[in-house]
């Protein structure tokens, strides 16, 4: 005659899995009879004009309409945009002409940028005024198209 393909631990483990399985099942039934209840309404939260989360909805009469084209998502237009001089001013703080590179001191802002030979459009030395354009290098911004002013 056969054997019973079920052994004594797979019974436990079924047994287990159904004690587990009631137990689950009947924290369910209370936590659903303890519960306040109240459905969406207790729920739901305001935000208010100063940007502070109430339980109160908004006064109707304090709304404001908003148009959908004044809305603006991510970077504003190129044309809305202040542009910066392209070309800037500045003066040759430090040079060392044996390594090939130096910072320069803008003009306006009074910011250093470094400047390596090879962005030069001719020969510049310390205290030099000199027109630039930026650029973003490795590691910040870079003077590029150098060019002495006489």
């Amino acid at each position: 005659m056969a054997r019973s393909q079920e052994s004594y631990s797979k019974k436990e483990k079924e047994k287990k899995r159904i004690k587990k399985r009631e137990l689950k099942s009947k924290r369910k039934e209370e936590r659903r009879a303890n519960s306040k209840g109240g459905g969406l309404e207790n729920m739901l939260v305001y935000v208010d004009e100063n940007g502070h989360l109430t339980d109160t909805p908004p006064d109707p009469a304090n709304k404001v309409a908003i148009e959908a084209e004044d809305i603006v998502i991510g970077i504003p237009k190129k044309e809305d945009r202040d542009e910066e001089p392209l070309i800037r001013e500045g003066k040759i703080a430090f040079f060392n002409d044996s390594k090939g590179y130096g910072f320069i001191r803008e003009n306006m802002s009074g910011e250093k940028y470094f400047v390596h030979v090879n962005g030069l459009l001719q020969p510049v030395a310390e205290n030099d005024k000199v027109t630039f354009d930026l650029e973003r290098g490795m590691k910040g911004m870079n003077a590029v198209n150098v060019k002495k002013i006489d």
